[in-house]
């Protein structure tokens, strides 16, 4: 390597990353090499008004082909803002909701706003959004080149998700202040040794667990925890590769294909809580501000109690803001563990929490302090912008200075649910499970849960039937509880159709059921039924974690048909509860501001 074929790799598009792989260097030691021959981008003004008039909106891109740096620098205090890079499943528009309510909070506060964002087709690169937007990628070298160029005084990874956040040690390292939570601390939430070790101080439970760094591992894990397991790698976007196994050879197929395992990058392997209800808790501090962790103050945004078991990714599961069905004891101690580990950690802005409850016992699943999915969600239920609060907190001001001291909980529900692609990719499973599927999010309002759970399935284009023919085929495992949830729309008036199996057991219980084929038995089937718009509801839980092929093909058809849909029973009891509100008293319109 030499300085000419250095200039033309850079001109050539090549990362200092990639020039290192290649030439058996450190992505460090091609970068001070850099610095040290002069050799850095120029920024460009992408010509908005396509060299008819001079362009003034202030976009830029970085190049390396010789020309006049059009940036226009300022001696305005300076906060650079990451992005979440391209929208995809599991790193959506929550998040730039987030970041764009950190630039208006921060402009308020007489700061330059800087966005460094790679996605056109989002608010947070709004040409009105930010004071200068980069359309760069969110990598190290980028960043750094943009931070140093324009000599900000501060840097925000916590509003983009998981990818700026990866980068936040590796920032720091470099000499960018972090503001708001320190990346050390970030690291002991990320970092499962070290997270373990924080819970085991505070005399907080987490389900147990175990590391594999290869299938041997991951076996003598498992079999020690006992089946079924949750198994993930570490550091994941949106729980991709995430997957509840059931026996040793699905672990050892995940482990052979889905993941690559090393001692940098383990595979965590959790005793998987079954049938306990997930609870999600987003709060906002200022208490790493202060040298005292007992000083400050923690005020939790919202708890939302998942609709569905524990099991569905939380970008997935609809959720009921405030919780309906958690004693207040249970409350309490989310809201004591909570802090706790809000002061550990030495927070500065907002920290998402996800549990489990099973029984009397309330699990730690992990923690983020950073921005969540949730954010947006919580903040137009309560009406309070939590982003926005949490920006101005990590430029340094107090929650107390900002007025916003005590919880908020609403005099009536919010219930989040969330809107899938299935229709759009045919042949493809509709089952939810802790890898997220979902591309976005509606909101249903009302003082009754009933009405608010119905409004959302409205939302999300599955409305309620009140009436007509419920198809209900469950698996094994909720064989026990299905006829208590076929009473619910026995008593509603709808009437039960089902397969063998399970009207065996409905008319053990007493109720009356329509018998129809299964797919391989003979027609008119389900399928037959569905087509012709004579089965109004369906309820279908999976028959384990392979599904059976007809069981597939139920599913994908109601989508196609634009058939309500319940994979849980949990979502078929509170699709009941909604029917019943509905035919009792209908529902009402009224905006979010009534509401507030």
């Amino acid at each position: 390597m030499n300085v000419d074929l250095l200039a033309k790799a850079k001109r050539l598009g090549f990362s200092d990353r990639q020039i290192a792989h290649l030439t058996g260097q450190t992505e460090d030691a091609v970068r001070a090499e850099r610095k040290r021959i002069g050799l850095v981008p120029s920024y460009r003004l992408v010509d908005t008004c396509a060299a008819e008039f001079e362009a003034y909106t202030p976009y830029y891109y970085s190049t390396y082909d010789t020309g006049d740096d059009e940036v226009t620098i300022t001696n305005t205090k300076k906060v650079m803002i990451l992005g979440g890079g391209p929208n995809r499943i599991g790193q959506g528009i929550e998040f730039d909701y987030c970041c764009v309510h950190a630039a208006f909070a921060l402009k308020e506060e007489g700061y330059e706003t800087l966005m460094v964002n790679s996605n056109p087709e989002t608010v947070s690169t709004d040409y009105d959004t930010s004071d200068k937007l980069f359309f760069e990628p969110l990598t190290l070298e980028d960043v750094l080149h943009i931070y140093e160029r324009e000599k900000c005084w501060g840097a925000i990874a916590q509003f983009g998700g998981q990818t700026p956040l990866n980068l936040a040690m590796a920032l720091k390292k470099n000499g960018v202040n972090i503001i708001g939570t320190s990346p050390e601390n970030i690291e002991i939430a990320e970092d499962r040794k070290m997270f373990a070790a924080m819970l085991t101080r505070l005399n907080i439970p987490q389900p147990p667990n175990g590391l594999a760094t290869n299938e041997v591992e991951a076996l003598e894990a498992s079999r020690k925890l006992g089946y079924p397991v949750l198994v993930r790698p570490s550091f994941v976007l949106g729980g991709r590769a995430m997957q509840i196994v059931y026996s040793d050879s699905e672990l050892s197929h995940y482990m052979r294909f889905a993941v690559e395992a090393s001692p940098e990058r383990p595979v965590l392997v959790d005793k998987f809580l079954e049938d306990a209800t997930e609870v999600d808790v987003d709060c906002i501090t200022d208490v790493g501000q202060f040298q005292n962790p007992d000083e400050g103050t923690i005020v939790m945004g919202g708890m939302l109690e998942h609709i569905e078991f524990a099991g569905v990714h939380s970008g997935d599961a609809a959720m009921v803001l405030p919780p309906h069905g958690l004693k207040d004891h249970i409350i309490n101690k989310i809201r004591e563990y909570t802090h706790a580990m809000a002061r550990e950690l030495k927070v500065i802005g907002l920290m998402n929490v996800q549990y489990a409850v099973k029984g009397d016992i309330v699990y730690v699943l992990e923690v983020n302090p950073r921005a969540s999915r949730t954010v947006p969600f919580v903040s137009k239920a309560i009406g309070v912008p939590l982003a926005k609060l949490a920006a101005k907190v990590m430029a340094g001001q107090t929650l107390k200075e900002l007025g916003f001291t005590h919880e908020i909980w609403p005099k009536y529900w919010a219930v989040k649910e969330s809107v899938f692609p299935f229709n759009k990719f045919h042949g493809q499973d509709i089952l939810l499970s802790p890898e997220m599927r979902s591309t976005g999010e509606v909101m249903g309002l009302d003082a009754d849960l009933g009405i608010a759970y119905a409004k959302s399935q409205m939302a999300a284009n599955s409305p309620l039937p009140t009436g007509g023919r419920v198809f209900i085929s469950v698996s094994d495992a909720h064989k026990a509880d299905v006829a208590d949830i076929a009473k619910l729309y026995v008593d509603l008036g709808f009437e039960i159709v089902s397969t063998s199996g399970t009207a065996t057991v409905l008319e053990k219980a007493g109720i009356k059921v329509n018998r129809i084929y299964k797919l391989t038995e003979g027609r008119p089937n389900t399928i037959d039924l569905l087509k012709n718009r004579e089965i109004q509801l369906v309820i279908n839980t999976p028959a384990g974690q392979t599904p059976r092929s007809d069981e597939i093909k139920i599913r994908t058809t109601a989508v196609y048909t634009g058939t309500p849909i319940m994979t849980t029973l949990s979502g078929a009891k509170a699709a009941a509860l909604g029917i019943a509100a509905l035919r009792k008293s209908g529902y009402q319109v009224k905006t979010i501001q009534e509401y507030l």
